[in-house]
């Protein structure tokens, strides 16, 4: 068990940057009063462990330059969409290779001394997240914007250290509208060098990412990837805006090294869940017939092990026969999970509908229809 409750930590993710994502990320940005103790914390441990980053880098070389034997397979939505449920159960098959939670905060700490930062970081970090009681351990698949966050400045994540530029970082580093081409670059060498590293973690040929920033990035993704596969995630709008208030507001807290208050929060989430559905919808025209499954989670959630059967058809993946034992048992062990259950206020029914609707018409879902939780 963690010794530290998740709202409490002394410091924040960027502990595991690189000295020059750390000083881009923060130089010019207001600090605020209260969070000034946990800025100069993270900085001095940043600062420390940045010295060890030559020894990854090092090691890294030696298979840099080799290929990708498949182009990865994404899971794409809105946060609190599902995709976490659907990430692990993909991440059974033994043939996906994913990012993990240690990597996500240490990712320049993989390719030498992991057992020894991995046991500190298992023995401070709590079991569950605050917000969806989700399992947290240091091997468990996870998204992977946290570890970029890490390695280079341009990702959208900026946001929960300086939540005052969020809509900013939205247009430049997750729609990638007001992004430059140098910084695009930038962001494709570092995410091959991190699909890299993560395959040669855990063993696999194939990468599944599960990362809701990349929703707002097919283009870019597919000039990386032209034969990415995707599912994409869609849920009841009603459902995700409860879910995406809990989870931010209380993800934040620790995070977070400037103010802002919890009405801006809300309001820029739900602008940004309106400019990501365009985005996608914009898009997804460009990802290759048959590469793509868009699927409601209810049903997902309903007949997981049959869904996920049907989806390695649909996007011709190989290895489930092999992988449908262990499938079976991680859906049997998530049998007695219970969910965060959400009573809709009249605000939430006004706010949906009033910035929403597009997703309410286009997938179908009503206040009082059979999706309804």
């Amino acid at each position: 068990m963690g010794l530290i409750e998740f709202d409490k930590l002394p410091v924040n993710t960027l502990v595991g940057a690189d000295w020059d994502t750390f000083k881009k990320i923060t130089d010019g940005q207001v600090i605020g009063a209260d969070y000034k103790t946990k800025y100069f914390l993270t900085k001095a441990v940043c600062r420390l462990l940045s010295l060890l980053v030559p020894l990854q880098d090092s090691r890294y070389k030696k298979f840099a330059d080799k290929p990708l034997e498949m182009d990865p397979m994404f899971i794409l939505g809105h946060w609190r969409s599902g995709t976490t449920f659907v990430h692990n159960v993909f991440a059974c098959d033994k043939h996906f290779g994913y990012t993990t939670t240690y990597q996500t905060v240490f990712p320049h700490l993989m390719l030498w001394g992991q057992t020894f930062f991995k046991k500190n970081m298992s023995f401070l970090m709590p079991d569950h997240r605050p917000a969806d009681n989700m399992e947290l351990k240091v091997d468990l698949p996870q998204e992977e914007e946290f570890a970029l966050s890490n390695m280079m400045p341009y990702t959208y994540y900026n946001f929960w250290f300086f939540p005052q530029r969020m809509m900013e970082y939205c247009n430049k580093y997750l729609l990638f509208d007001e992004i430059s081409e140098e910084e695009r670059a930038v962001f494709k060498e570092t995410f091959l060098k991190l699909i890299k590293i993560s395959l040669a973690n855990t063993g696999g040929s194939q990468y599944l990412s599960k990362n809701p920033p990349h929703t707002g990035r097919i283009k870019t993704l597919l000039e990386m990837f032209p034969n990415a596969k995707f599912i994409y995630l869609k849920r009841n709008p009603f459902t995700v805006f409860e879910s995406t208030r809990n989870f931010f507001t209380h993800t934040i807290k620790p995070l977070m090294l400037q103010p802002l208050s919890e009405d801006e929060l809300i309001r820029n989430f739900v602008e940004v869940y309106r400019r990501l559905f365009y985005k996608f919808e914009q898009e997804k025209h460009l990802i290759p017939e048959g590469n793509l499954v868009e699927v409601k989670f209810e049903d997902f959630e309903h007949d997981a092990f049959g869904m996920t059967e049907d989806i390695y058809q649909r996007l011709d993946l190989p290895n489930f026969n092999e992988s449908r034992t262990a499938i079976e048992a991680y859906l049997s062990k998530k049998k007695g999970y219970k969910k965060n259950r959400y009573k809709y206020e009249a605000e939430t029914i006004r706010i949906v509908e009033e910035n929403w609707q597009m997703a309410l018409d286009a997938w179908g879902y009503s206040l009082n229809g059979e999706e309804m939780e």
